[in-house]
Parts: structure tokens; sequence; C-alpha cells
């Protein structure tokens, strides 16, 4: 497997014909394509003026033009070493997503005015649901996947069921559910618990399958010797099953953590006041949707950056441990 400090520079950085090529050529059909279905007459106008108005050879031109650009940052960027190659990229294309956000014409002043609140209450709440959330999930899930290895058919049909079940309904429903569902059976129960509890069972099905797969990782010789020892089934679960499974579990958990924070927005929906909720009501106040949807989004996508990054550090201590 190659990693970032050995991986080799792609043959094609050293062909820069067959690059502005084939950017040349996908710019000819991203303009052909471009025409939205405009008359002939509109096409054949002169190349005069704004591109967007200067009809079929202004959108030619301008695509060879973004064509050539772009071949051209291709191959300068591929004389660079990997790192700063994709510090690079990241920049480019961060630059790209601002101005497209900025060409929505937001009032960053109403933005400034919402975003503390937005971080103490909102971020807050999405982090404590989707902590406590992700905590009973793996206990669910460690129950879950030792109950489908188990041979007791009693234990395998119910985890069976269970991951079937949950892993089979859409999340939104699954928290209309319980939120409406369990005060007709006499018990009420509030937002913020429904929200843990769906994105718990939700989740624990999932992670389920990724236990399981993480402890059928370790040789059957680790149960067997254990047994032969006297060791509890327990104190064997946890001092030599799961920390050994952990370089399997930790990578697929992080990914489901990653993905549990941002569908703690679909809570919203009963009220819990988590990021999304705050950014919707927020904009629909004064009628500013784009700038609250946009900043939200932004969060969402750095929240995700700081767990990517603790992720990161957890599997390499699992790596180096199991080393």
């Amino acid at each position: 497997m190659l990693y970032p400090d050995t991986v080799q520079r792609d043959p094609l950085v050293h062909k820069p014909k067959f690059i502005a090529l084939t950017i040349f050529l996908s710019m000819l059909v991203f303009a052909a394509i471009n025409l939205n279905g405009t008359i002939i007459g509109e096409l054949m106008r002169p190349v005069i003026g704004e591109p967007s108005e200067s009809g079929l050879f202004g959108r030619l031109s301008t695509g060879l033009v973004l064509g050539i650009l772009f071949a051209v940052n291709i191959v300068l960027i591929g004389f660079l070493r990997f790192r700063w190659q994709v510090l690079v990229v990241w920049l480019e294309l961060l630059a790209l997503f601002l101005s497209f956000f900025y060409s929505f014409d937001l009032n960053f002043e109403f933005i400034r005015s919402k975003l503390w609140f937005m971080i103490t209450q909102g971020v807050f709440t999405t982090l404590y649901v989707s902590a406590i959330s992700i905590v009973l999930a793996s206990i669910v899930a460690i129950f879950g996947a030792v109950a489908k290895l188990s041979s007791n058919g009693f234990a395998f049909a119910m985890a069976s069921f269970y991951t079937s079940f949950f892993r089979g309904l859409p999340l939104l429903m699954q928290i209309y559910l319980i939120y409406l569902g369990l005060p007709q059976l006499g018990y009420v129960i509030d937002a913020v618990p429904a929200g843990i509890l769906a994105l718990t069972l939700c989740y624990g099905a999932y992670m389920t399958e990724i236990f399981r797969a993480g402890i059928q990782s370790i040789p059957k010789g680790q149960w067997e010797a254990s047994r032969a020892l006297g060791v509890q089934f327990g104190l064997t679960m946890r001092r030599v099953i799961l920390p050994q499974s952990m370089p399997v579990i930790i990578p697929p958990t992080g990914n489901q953590f990653i993905a549990m924070l941002k569908d703690s927005s679909l809570i919203s929906v009963i009220g819990v006041w988590e990021l999304m909720f705050i950014a919707r009501t927020a904009g629909a106040k004064e009628f500013k949707h784009m700038e609250m949807l946009i900043t939200a989004a932004l969060i969402y996508w750095i929240l995700s950056i700081c767990l990517e990054l603790v992720q990161t550090r957890i599997e390499r201590h699992f790596r180096t441990q199991s080393h």
C-alpha cells in the first residue's frame, strides 16, 4: 500500500500535450452542453461583449481559455512535491467554492451577528448529542456483534432482526416513530432524548456489522487460549479481543461518527436546538436563508475536518500499538 510520503507522481503530469488535448475536448463538450437550447440566430452572434452573451463562438473561446488555464495549472502543480500539490489544490478548490458562495451577494453583517450564537448553542448541542449517541451506539454494537456471532438461535435472531429493521428504515422515520410513537404507549419522551435514542439505534445497527467484522478478524486461537486458561468471556473481550480488533474497528467507526454528526441535523424536525434548527430559524425571521444555510454548511465541514484529524491520530496510535 502506498502512503503519501511514497506516492509517485502521476506519469500524466509529464505529458502536457495529452492533458491539454483532453481538457480542450472536455471544454468543447462543456461549451456545447452550455448552449441551453438557444436558437441558431443567437448562437451566431459576434464574439463581442460578455462571454455569456456572445453566442457559440464566445462560449467555445471561453471554454478554450479555461481549458488552457486548467491544463497549465495541472502541469505546473505536477512539478511540486506531493504535500505541496495537495495544499495548492485544496487552496484552489477552496477559493473556487468561496467565490461561488460570494456570488450570492450574502449579507456578511447578518452572518457575523448570528455566528456566535450558532457556535455556542447550535454546535454545542450538535456535538454533545452526537457524542452521547456514538458512545451508546458503540455499546449496542458490541452486544449486537456478540449476539450475531453466537450459536444461540434466540440471540442471533434478535440481533439480525434489529440490524435489518433499523438499517432498513430512514433515520427521519425512526425519529418520528420514537418521538410520536412512544407517547402512544404511555411513555412521553422529550425531543433531545428522542433524538439521541433514534441516532443510537440507527447507527448501532450499522456499527454492529463493523464490530462483528473486527471481532472476526481475530484468530480463533485467541478465544481457545483464553477459554483454556479459564478466563471469563467478558474479560476476554475487554483485554484480548477488542484491543486487537481496534485497528479494524476505528476507521469505519470514525466515518460513522462523522456521518452521525451531519445526520444529527434531522432531529431539528422535532425542535431540538442544534445547528440546523438554529440556522433555519434565524434565516427565516429576516429572509436570510442562504446566509444561514451556507454558514451552517461551512461549520459542519470544519467539524468534519477536525474529526477526520482526530480519527487519523487515533488510527496511528492503534496501528503503532499493534506493531
